[in-house]
């Protein structure tokens, strides 16, 4: 049985020149007084500033929204709470209306027609609730 030949590959010489810019090359080391080293450190200074700056912009517009989301939230938790008071307090209206009207219905073949006022009074801070019953 014959063994495949090998794939030879073209062997390419390395040079010690750093002329040859590739994507593996190594960085030269400059001089610290050179020209180009001083206005590469330079560019990098602005990169460096700009970069942070729009970071701390960008935190900052963070935190505002942040903000606004907790005061909405506490806004909208105020109102919750204005609702549940509002509707535990129908809520009772009803009942003791309806608790009327199955005492009358006991009582009485026909109960007089019932009139349920309710006043609701808003306030920022608070609601205000008051009931009137009239019969007719």
């Amino acid at each position: 049985m014959k063994m495949p030949m090998k794939k030879s590959f073209p062997i390419t010489e390395s040079s010690d020149d750093s002329d040859d810019f590739g994507p593996k090359e190594k960085r030269q080391k400059m001089e610290k007084d050179s020209h180009e080293y001083v206005a590469r450190r330079e560019r990098n200074n602005i990169a460096v500033r700009k970069s942070r700056e729009k970071s701390r912009a960008k935190a900052k517009e963070t935190m505002e929204q942040v903000n606004k989301l907790r005061k909405e939230n506490e806004n909208l938790e105020q109102k919750v709470s204005i609702l549940s008071k509002e509707l535990s307090v129908l809520k009772d209206l009803f009942l003791a209306h309806a608790g009327d009207v199955n005492n009358s219905i006991a009582t009485c073949p026909s109960p007089p027609p019932t009139t349920v006022t309710v006043q609701v009074t808003a306030s920022p801070n608070d609601h205000q609730y008051s009931a009137k019953t009239a019969s007719n």
